[in-house]
């Protein structure tokens, strides 16, 4: 009597008939495998996830607001920093085109991607540093975590406007991307755009003349316009100009 094998059936040899059999259900296997391997990486994002704590100003975002911009997978822009580390005199001249220095800033009432309003109105009293940008724009980019730290640094008040009808999950993507502590505002055109597409230019962004990204103006105290010109500008450059903004 042959004796019973207690081997597990895996590794049993097989018999003729049923070799075909199993070389085509290896393969089906194998195929498989391989076509899941496809759809994740032609469906998963090209970078991985990147965690960040969120601003104080945005721990209010509705979840509506987080899974939108979350959606995005937003990803600045790259450009090299090179111009922000330049000392002020490397500065680019004014640009021609913008509101004159010395003419009374537009008032304007603009809303955070989350819903707060920010009024020029309310900045009496001290420096203003206004910025317009655009989430897709790499100089913009650049610009970001050097304005973070003039921020930290600084006694003026900070405010970025979306120029381009960008909604609110861009704007929120790139407010909390970057870390910034000052508040970034919407500013609808005609039609609103998300990253990273551009849109028209917004009326409040129209009203101060922005046709390049970023576009900086400073104010003094009473709302004037002491400074301004387009363009990535040097670290020091802005910093001289706030504080001449704080004498005027």
């Amino acid at each position: 009597m042959r004796p019973r094998t207690t081997e597990p059936w895996l590794f049993r040899p097989l018999n003729k008939r049923a070799r075909p059999v199993a070389v085509v259900l290896l393969a089906a296997a194998v195929a498989g495998i391989v076509l899941v391997g496809v759809l994740i990486a032609v469906l998963s994002p090209q970078h991985p996830a990147r965690t960040v704590p969120l601003p104080a100003a945005d721990r209010n975002a509705s979840l509506a607001l987080r899974t939108a911009a979350a959606s995005l997978h937003f990803r600045p822009s790259s450009k090299s920093d090179s111009i922000e580390r330049a000392p002020a005199a490397a500065a680019a001249s004014p640009t021609p085109g913008l509101l004159p220095v010395g003419s009374v800033a537009p008032l304007f009432s603009l809303r955070t991607p989350t819903g707060t309003p920010v009024r020029l109105a309310g900045l009496r009293g001290k420096p203003v540093l206004l910025e317009f940008f655009a989430t897709w724009c790499p100089h913009c980019a650049a610009e970001a975590p050097h304005l973070r730290q003039l921020y930290v640094r600084s006694h003026a008040a900070f405010v970025a406007i979306n120029a381009d009808s960008e909604n609110a999950a861009s704007v929120f993507a790139f407010h909390v991307w970057f870390g910034l502590p000052f508040p970034a505002l919407v500013d609808t055109g005609a039609h609103a755009t998300q990253w990273p597409s551009s849109g028209p230019i917004g009326p409040v962004s129209s009203h101060y003349r922005v046709s390049t990204y970023p576009t900086f103006y400073v104010l003094d105290g009473h709302g004037r316009i002491v400074w301004r010109s387009a363009g990535e500008q040097p670290d020091a450059k802005l910093r001289l100009e706030l504080q001449r903004a704080t004498t005027s």
